[in-house]
């Protein structure tokens, strides 16, 4: 996937009010830039840290600039951009890098009528006999030296999904939980315990049931960013 352009590049000053950042471009401009990211961002808003971001030119923003990719401290780059995992894994379907999706259709943002919600994607497939629905989490924290986890805080919203995901398994579909990793320094993925232990308990739960668990990196560059493997679950 290319990203928007033209892109700036610039130091983080500091992230605060959840939404913004302030940022110090090359020439000492300092802007104000909107992000798209409303977890923690564990170690991807340290203050000093090379970052990217592009001009919307949109003149009805209130900050025409968003903040999408960092490199953090160690130098690995990381996307930020929470909504872009969602076009991540629509592109990663249709090209069929997602081997497990081969041949699917995904249809996004789709109501489920069992729940008051809506799953980011329907898939259908001509010979499968029950359509597959998948809900997608933007990753962007890690443990340790190689662990990408999940979430990076407190996430009630994040284990409703997990339960409308084990009542859709009920109901006959097959039910998928994927994690987009939107950085290339990891090796595996695994629940982060230590910051929300009930949605981990409630994933280990899920696929106790039947939901599949996926979990896929991404190779980034200042430009662009694409889906390219899938890494192991560790539950525990």
């Amino acid at each position: 996937m290319k990203l928007c352009q033209p892109r700036l590049e610039g130091r983080l000053i500091k992230r605060y009010k959840r939404f913004l950042a302030d940022i110090e471009l090359a020439g000492g401009e300092i802007i104000t830039a909107h992000t798209g990211n409303t977890g923690a961002m564990l170690g991807c808003s340290d203050p000093g840290s090379r970052v990217w971001i592009y001009d919307t030119e949109n003149p009805k923003r209130k900050y025409r600039y968003s903040w999408d990719m960092v490199e953090d401290l160690a130098g690995n780059l990381i996307g930020i951009h929470t909504t872009r995992a969602n076009k991540l894994v629509s592109e990663g379907i249709a090209n069929g890098v997602i081997k497990e999706l081969a041949g699917y259709e995904a249809k996004p943002e789709v109501k489920y009528k069992n729940f008051n919600t809506r799953f980011d994607f329907m898939l259908c497939k001509n010979d499968a006999p029950q359509h597959c629905f998948l809900e997608v989490k933007s990753v962007t924290a890690k443990r340790h030296t190689d662990t990408a986890i999940f979430p990076d805080a407190k996430s009630e919203r994040g284990k409703k999904h997990l339960d409308v995901l084990m009542d859709a398994l009920m109901q006959g579909y097959r039910s998928i939980a994927f994690y987009c990793i939107q950085r290339d320094d990891v090796n595996c993925f695994s629940p982060a315990d230590e910051i929300d232990p009930l949605y981990a308990e409630t994933l280990r739960k899920a696929h106790a049931a039947g939901v599949e668990i996926m979990a896929y990196k991404t190779r980034l560059s200042p430009d662009e960013i694409a889906l390219y493997q899938a890494v192991p679950v560790s539950l525990y």
